[in-house]
């Protein structure tokens, strides 16, 4: 009986696994902690994707396989390849489709919105990393050894995300006390709903319009960091509180000690100028529109224990 493999258990990928089971599909998920939903059509199993014999086991009569696996993000340059090489070499000997969850970072610092069609340039260590990728799905497919397919997101936003929304904003908001900011919290700044880069994934992964090429993930119209918290707090029904932005002497400071923000430095050009992300090719193409942007408010709120009482904000 075919399935369809999905690599990584994080947000992404588990939404992906819900989404393609909800259809009918059997899915198996495959991850190094072998965590993810439980459900009767979900097999999960513990992985590691950068095995190749591992993972040609685990996909064997798969339609498609989809790479949702989120490595380390300091550890991008040494891990994602060997993930990606694993991946590719699965398509092509069992012919599945390879759907890929891709960002923006290949792109770079660019002047204007950020559409889909634009070269990738990127000279950070990340952004190399995430074209050279592309590039060789892009050249076996255009080779006619696989069918593939990247769908690109900006900055998550979604219950598990690791978010510039989540951790560092919605326990203080709700919690009455500011809120610090990566950048400049004036700068427009496109969010994608986690759920919405699932849904993306899923349609181009079955749709031979998709293959061959990338996609940007529908997003909801760009809000700037300020905006987006005090929309977090109309929906919590809360008061706004103060935001203000980290200093570059702190993020530097911090980056001696903590790898994570050390690696920020290279991307945090999206948070100091305009960062918007044009999707209308999919919405187009595909007849998809973002999730409404206080829907993906109240997931993320809920997620963190945030309920409504009688109409009535409370934390859990």
């Amino acid at each position: 009986m075919t399935h369809h493999l999905v690599v990584g258990a994080g947000p992404i990928g588990c939404a992906t696994a819900r989404r393609l089971v909800s259809s009918g599909k059997r899915v198996v998920l495959v991850s190094r902690s072998g965590r993810g939903p439980e459900h009767p059509g979900i097999e999960r199993r513990r992985l590691d994707a950068a095995d190749v014999t591992q993972l040609l086991e685990a996909a064997g009569d798969a339609t498609a396989l989809y790479n949702c696996a989120n490595p380390a993000y300091h550890r991008w340059p040494t891990d994602w390849p060997p993930i990606a090489e694993a991946l590719l070499t699965a398509a092509e000997r069992t012919g599945a489709v390879l759907a890929t969850v891709s960002n923006l970072y290949g792109y770079g610092p660019v002047d204007g919105p950020l559409t889909q069609n634009l070269p990738l340039v990127s000279t950070g260590r990340k952004g190399r990393v995430r074209a050279r990728m592309y590039a060789e799905a892009l050249t076996a497919h255009q080779a006619g050894r696989v069918r593939m397919t990247e769908v690109r997101a900006s900055d998550y936003v979604g219950p598990g995300a690791q978010s510039h929304l989540g951790d560092r904003v919605i326990p203080r908001l709700l919690a009455g006390r500011g809120v610090t900011v990566l950048g400049d919290p004036d700068q427009p700044h496109s969010w994608t709903y986690t759920e919405d880069v699932a849904r993306m994934l899923v349609t181009a992964a079955s749709d031979p319009r998709a293959w061959g090429r990338a996609w940007h993930v529908p997003s909801n119209p760009a809000r700037t960091q300020r905006e987006a918290i005090a929309d977090l707090a109309r929906v919590a029904g809360t008061d706004m509180v103060s935001v203000r932005p980290l200093s570059r002497t702190l993020v530097r400071a911090l980056g001696l000690v903590n790898p994570v923000m050390r690696e920020l430095q290279e991307t945090r050009y999206q948070f100091e100028r305009p960062f918007v992300m044009v999707s209308h090719e999919a919405e187009q193409e595909f007849g998809l529109q973002p999730t409404p942007w206080d829907e993906v408010l109240t997931a993320t709120l809920r997620s963190y224990g945030w309920a409504t009482d009688a109409g009535r904000p409370v934390t859990a």
